[in-house]
C-alpha cells in the first residue's frame, strides 16, 4: 500500500486539501496531520514537527508540507536528523530535489503554487527515486556527497 502523510498551515490549506484528493484517488493511503479545519489552524512550526517525527521513526518514508512559500515547513523539518525537506516551485525542482538531494518531505507554498501544478508536483516527487535518470558519474558522485553529507549531519546533531 502506497502511504504519505500531508499537512499544512492556514496559508497552505487550500493547496493540501487538492493535493489530498489527488492521492486519495490514487490509492494512497493518506495521514492529514494538519490543519484539518481552516477555521483552526495549525502553525506551520507545529505541522513541520509532526512530519518531521514520522520520518525520524520510520512510520513514512516521504511526506508533503504547504504553508505559505514552503520555506518555514522546509526549515523547521530540515531541523530534525534523517530530515530533507526541500522547498520547491517547479516539477522540475521536485523531481531534483528527489534525484540529486534525496528529499524526504515535498514542500509547496499555498501563496506560490496553484493547485494543478501542486499535483503535478507531487505526482514527479512521488515517482523520482535518489539518482535517478543521472549519468552514471554523477550518480556515483551523488551517492558520496550523501555519504559524507550524513557524516555532518551525524557530527552536527550529537557535538557535544
Amino acid at each position: 500500500m502506497k502511504k504519505i502523510f500531508i499537512g499544512s498551515d492556514k496559508s497552505g490549506f487550500a493547496l493540501k486539501e487538492a493535493i489530498k484528493q489527488y492521492l486519495l484517488g490514487e490509492a494512497y493511503e493518506v495521514e492529514d496531520i494538519g490543519t484539518t479545519d481552516e477555521e483552526k489552524p495549525a502553525p506551520f512550526f507545529e505541522v513541520a514537527l509532526k512530519g518531521a517525527l514520522k520520518i525520524q521513526s520510520k512510520e513514512y518514508t516521504r511526506g508533503i508540507l504547504i504553508c505559505g512559500t514552503g520555506m518555514g515547513m522546509s526549515i523547521v523539518a530540515s531541523k530534525h536528523e534523517g530530515v530533507f525537506g526541500a522547498a520547491c516551485e517547479s516539477v522540475y525542482a521536485a523531481e531534483k530535489c528527489r534525484a540529486i538531494n534525496d528529499a524526504n518531505i515535498l514542500c509547496m507554498g499555498g501563496w506560490i503554487i496553484a493547485p494543478i501544478m501542486g499535483v503535478e508536483m507531487t505526482k514527479t516527487f512521488l515517482n523520482t527515486e535518489f539518482t535517478q535518470n543521472l549519468e552514471e558519474w554523477r550518480a556515483k558522485n551523488l551517492v558520496k556527497a550523501k555519504e559524507a553529507v550524513a557524516k555532518i549531519e551525524k557530527e552536527s546533531f550529537h557535538r557535544q
